[in-house]
């Protein structure tokens, strides 16, 4: 059995260099200065001035704002993925701060294209889009005349982008520091939070307890804190909704992801109806497999004693993830070798690290980065897969530029989900025994009840306390009692919560960061489903059509890029197909009892 130091040796960490040799650099300094010369040059030549121009000089503006927004991204990328690489190092925290000053300097400057480019006439714009340059920005421009009627005054639109800084923003970096910031104990040891959660997967079940037990008791004695920044955050939000004009407390959410309320509706609606058939009936199969009446919330994703839970060697998860993306098309491999070869992915857990994972677009003139806190777990791999998922996407959608290179939320999640489904696929085509068998589709319906039932469960806990929280400040008494509710109706009666887990909605960085975004998730693995049974149908093509949708970006609405599928995500029955095959996945597992 491979030992979990040789598992964890020689994780690679980023090279940041691509976008700034170090924060003091010179690079750093120049692009900052000319940052600020280029913004102050811009306003000058357009403030005020673009309703008169000519469609080849709005097309010329547009332009020079694109090249702008990636200017200044990078500055804002480097900044970021330099801090969250220790959070609690107070010259990173500073360096952070200092910059995220200067881009709202810089934004303020700008902050006045977007608003006046909506403030042209419809007919007028339309007439103006014949011109081909400006054409090419026609789906930028029509996703921000969506956002035309929750716009405000410029003055007030100045206002809320200085103040950030000071309400959420603050707030969102209070939680950050503050989680990399604690330490749970095991055993005598001061751990870090991810492996401290990585307990809750061990084979012994003292360990799994020990594990949930750490963490509540941490989580207990900050719960003060993290109510004060849950309160504080969803009353940013109300106020921020109804100066908009917002109706729903989601609506914000639904509009920047560019799909309709009742989508989103359709799709909650079906995975609660299936709660009962999906994770209640899995985790009562569960119990029986574990000798047990009923699991304790720490052995909710403990490993099946088949389970495969030797520690997975870092070249061993690499050459997994990149067979199966091989498999599938091998331009799709190449791309993500590169991130491995060229040292784009910061793998090791350290104290101090932003915990989870994520993959950062950057901007079109550099190239993504992945973060991840690899600790060698199978699902660390299925994490690999999922985050280089979405490296891939964002390489292919760069060539469409700073403002339509990103992709709504909901199809940014399916390139992801989609690459977890490959690795998955090849894992166990390469498995024989039945009983290894049996252990993988159990470890992969767990993966999709986390991701499809726990999403929406976690969705539905953010709209009652944000409701909740229009009724004034909320105790951590009724925090806590939201979240047993909502966790009671998801997950079942063979789920037995202990003292403790009523605390365990503090650490979700979702809640914190971005509201509302986790039924993204749902929406990517039902469509995920959906589109890999079209794959199996018939190959032939699809590898075409699928590079085609994420090459688009943000260029295209949902609807547009499923059509070549075959699909569509505003009908009913489309939510039902992708859930059908979680469904499928738990009947298969009731035939081997």
């Amino acid at each position: 059995m491979t030992s979990a130091s040789t598992a964890l040796a020689n994780l690679p960490e980023w090279n940041l260099a691509d976008l700034y040799p170090a924060p003091d650099s010179p690079a750093f300094t120049a692009d900052v200065k000319e940052a600020r010369t280029r913004c102050a040059a811009f306003a000058s030549a357009w403030s005020g001035k673009l309703a008169s121009a000519s469609p080849k000089d709005l097309a010329k503006a547009i332009g020079e704002y694109d090249s702008l927004s990636d200017l200044v991204g990078r500055i804002g990328s480097y900044a970021q993925l330099h801090y969250v690489g220790d959070t609690t190092d107070a010259a990173r925290a500073k360096f952070y701060g200092d910059v995220s000053n200067t881009l709202t300097e810089l934004s303020s400057q700008l902050l006045f294209f977007e608003l006046e480019l909506n403030k042209i006439d419809d007919t007028a714009l339309a007439n103006a889009l014949r011109e081909p340059a400006l054409a090419h920005y026609k789906p930028w421009l029509d996703n921000l005349r969506m956002e035309k009627p929750y716009q405000l005054d410029d003055k007030l639109e100045q206002l809320f982008l200085e103040k950030s800084q000071t309400a959420a923003g603050a707030f969102n970096r209070l939680f950050d520091e503050t989680m990399a910031d604690l330490r749970f104990e095991v055993d005598g040891k001061q751990l870090t939070l991810e492996p401290t959660l990585n307990l809750m997967q061990s084979p012994d079940e003292a360990r799994r307890r020990t594990g949930a037990e750490a963490l509540a008791k941490t989580f207990k004695s900050n719960l003060r804190l993290f109510t004060l920044i849950t309160n504080t955050l969803s009353k940013d939000k109300d106020i921020s909704d109804r100066w908009r004009g917002f109706k729903d407390i989601a609506d914000a959410r639904h509009l920047s992801n560019r799909v309709e309320p009742e989508v989103v509706a359709a799709l909650v609606d079906a995975v609660r109806a299936a709660y009962p058939k999906l994770s209640h009936r899995y985790y009562r199969m569960k119990a029986k497999w574990l000798g047990k009446e009923t699991l304790m919330h720490w052995d909710r994703n403990a490993p099946l004693p088949q389970e495969d839970t030797r520690d997975i060697p870092w070249d061993e998860a690499r050459e997994t993830v990149l067979s199966a993306y091989g498999e599938f098309a091998p331009e799709m491999a190449s791309i993500a070798k590169g991130f491995f070869d060229k040292r784009w992915i910061d793998a090791p857990a350290r104290p101090g690290k932003s915990p989870g994972a994520f993959a950062h677009p950057t901007v079109p003139s550099a190239h993504p980065y992945v973060l991840l806190n690899y600790l060698g777990k199978p699902r660390d791999v299925m994490t690999l897969a999922h985050e280089l998922g979405h490296g891939v996407h964002q390489v292919l959608a760069a060539p469409q530029g700073a403002l339509m290179a990103s992709t709504p939320l909901t199809l940014a999640e399916t390139a992801s989900v989609f690459g977890e489904m490959l690795t998955f696929q090849r894992i166990l085509k390469n498995t024989t025994d039945p009983k290894k068998r049996k252990a993988l589709l159990a470890s992969k319906v767990e993966d999709m009840i986390n991701t499809v039932v726990r999403q929406i469960a976690f969705y539905t806990f953010e709209r009652k306390v944000h409701s909740a929280r229009k009724e004034g400040e909320l105790t951590p008494d009724q925090l806590n009692a939201i979240w047993l509710e909502v966790q009671r109706e998801s997950l079942g009666d063979a789920i037995t919560f202990g003292e403790g887990y009523e605390v365990f909605w503090t650490y979700i960085p979702h809640f914190i960061h971005s509201p509302f975004y986790v039924y993204a998730y749902a929406f990517g693995d039902c469509l995920v489903n959906s589109l890999y049974a079209r794959y199996k149908e018939s190959a032939a093509g699809f590898q075409d059509k699928y590079f085609a949708m994420l090459k688009a970006g943000g260029t295209k609405h949902h609807s547009e890029l499923l059509k070549p599928f075959g699909l569509d995500a505003t009908d009913p029955a489309f939510w039902q197909k992708g859930l059908s095959v979680i469904s499928g996945m738990i009947d298969e597992l009731e035939k081997t009892e």
